[in-house]
C-alpha cells in the first residue's frame, strides 16, 4: 500500500502556483504582444518611441516568468524536460500561456505551496531557500523584485539583444 502525500497547506494569501504561474504566463504574452507591436511600428516607420519602453517591459517580465518558473518548478516537482521547457516557452513569442494551460491540464499546478509553514520540511538547499521565501513573502517578493531589476540593469548595461542598425 502506497502512503499518501500529504495535500499542502492553503496559502493565506489566496496565491497558489496556479494562480501566479498564470498572472506571469499571461503578462509575458502581453508584453511580447507589444513589444512586437512597437517594432511594427518601428519598422513601419510610424515611430520608434514605443520599442524602449515595450522592450523594458517585456525584459522586466521576461525575468520575473523566469524567476517564477524556477520556483513553480521546485513547489511542484517538475522533472528536468518540464522545467527546462517552461523556461523556453519564454523565449518563443506566445508560448508561456499554451505552456501553462497544457500544464494546468495535466493537473501540474495544482495545490498550494508545499513548503509553506504546517507543510513538508524542505530537502535540500534549493527546497530550503523555498521554503524561506515561502515563511516571509513580502521579503522575497522584494528579493525577488530587486533580483529582476539588478538583472535588467545589467542587461540594460550590456546593450541591446540586437545590433543597432
Amino acid at each position: 500500500m502506497t502512503e499518501a502525500r500529504p495535500s499542502p497547506p492553503p496559502s493565506p494569501s489566496g496565491v497558489t502556483p496556479k494562480k501566479l504561474y498564470g498572472a506571469l504566463a499571461l503578462a509575458e504574452m502581453v508584453t511580447w504582444a507589444l513589444l512586437i507591436l512597437g517594432m511594427v511600428l518601428k519598422y513601419s516607420g510610424t515611430t520608434e518611441a514605443l520599442v524602449p519602453v515595450f522592450g523594458l517591459a517585456h525584459g522586466v517580465v521576461f525575468l520575473a516568468y523566469c524567476v517564477v518558473t524556477v520556483f513553480v518548478w521546485v513547489n511542484q516537482r517538475w522533472g528536468f524536460a518540464r522545467g527546462l521547457l517552461g523556461l523556453a516557452s519564454a523565449v518563443i513569442p506566445f508560448a508561456t500561456l499554451p505552456f501553462e494551460r497544457a500544464t494546468a491540464r495535466r493537473g501540474l499546478l495544482e495545490g498550494g505551496w508545499r513548503l509553506a509553514p504546517g507543510g513538508e520540511q524542505p530537502a535540500g538547499p534549493v527546497e530550503k531557500l523555498q521554503a524561506l521565501c515561502l515563511r516571509r513573502p513580502v521579503a522575497a517578493s522584494v528579493a525577488g523584485a530587486v533580483l529582476v531589476a539588478a538583472a535588467t540593469a545589467v542587461l540594460l548595461a550590456v546593450g541591446p539583444p540586437v545590433p543597432k542598425g
